[in-house]
């Protein structure tokens, strides 16, 4: 059953060094999609001087140091940057990567860096209503060209930006739990909707709320790709998951990771990354490697 299977890794608690190591190893290796997150801070929060490396740098890294894996992240928050300045960090990034770029954006959750970095932090419908002005400004920026935009959070009077990404389609996903409103924006705006850390029934829940979306937006819901991330804890040895991702982790030996997967692919989902967390077992990713990510494996276009 194919399944495009990727890693998603925060550029945290680890050295440049074994990043590149990681992010080349899943290049080589045949995996669809590489992506790092958006934190100031390692998540989760336990001591604030932990290494967090910025995540469009990081993004810009993953791209130089790679030359097949579709590079991503999932997901940028939309309060950290002015869209404009994302759109134009986006376009440069995709022509590092020879347009293999996809850039992911989202409310953002992580109330400490919020506050302590100069943001406050609003209220959910407020960051929602926001992401919602960053996605059409994003969308104009790429597409369009020019881009004239008079919203409650951002204005743009014949902004250009040049060069357009190396991708005239470069994919733009929405990130995110909720059941409504992240389904609603994915279907208006998205080419593509991701879910992080749900289990297979959660999943399919999800993607009949995007279903519906799709229906009351007039959009063919086979124009948006979905995947999901769970937490990757296999091996005998591996310490259990988080209670926060305790439901959408992939655990134990390689038969019950395959069993698992082929409950997110009867959920309905294209893709899924291996989310790894520091530090990273090497032993526990390289048997992934040699005996899940075969009966899975859709060939790299």
């Amino acid at each position: 059953m194919p399944l495009k299977l990727g890693i998603h890794i925060g550029p945290q608690d680890l050295s440049i060094d074994e990043l590149q190591r990681l992010w080349q190893r899943a290049d080589e290796s045949g995996f669809h999609w590489v992506s790092v997150w958006d934190h100031f801070y390692s998540n989760p929060l336990k001591d604030r001087r932990n290494p967090c490396f910025e995540g469009v740098s990081a993004m810009t890294a993953l791209a130089a140091a790679t030359r097949n894996v579709r590079v991503g992240c999932l997901v940028f928050c939309a309060l950290f940057r002015n869209p404009g300045l994302l759109a134009k960090a986006a376009a440069s990034i995709d022509h590092i990567s020879n347009g293999r770029a996809e850039i992911g954006v989202g409310a953002g959750w992580l109330e400490e860096e919020f506050r302590e970095f100069g943001y406050g932090f609003p209220p959910l419908g407020q960051r929602l209503d926001q992401l919602e002005e960053a996605l059409t400004i994003l969308r104009s920026l790429w597409w369009e060209d020019e881009t004239n935009f008079h919203g409650k959070y951002y204005t743009f009077d014949r902004a250009v930006c040049a060069p357009k990404p190396l991708n005239p389609k470069m994919r733009l996903w929405v990130g995110g739990r909720g059941k409504q409103r992240t389904p609603d924006l994915a279907a208006r705006f998205a080419d593509g909707f991701n879910m992080p850390y749900l289990s297979p029934d959660c999943v399919a829940d999800r993607l009949c709320h995007l279903e519906r979306a799709c229906a009351t937006h007039q959009r063919d819901i086979a124009e948006i790709e979905s995947s999901v991330n769970v937490g990757f804890y296999m091996g005998d040895n591996a310490a259990p998951p988080p209670e926060p991702m305790a439901s959408g982790a992939l655990c134990g030996s390689s038969q019950a990771v395959i069993d698992r997967i082929g409950l997110y692919c009867r959920a309905g989902v294209n893709g899924l990354n291996l989310a790894i967390r520091p530090p990273i077992d090497w032993d526990a990713l390289e048997t992934f490697i040699a005996e899940v990510l075969p009966e899975f494996h859709e060939p790299r276009p």
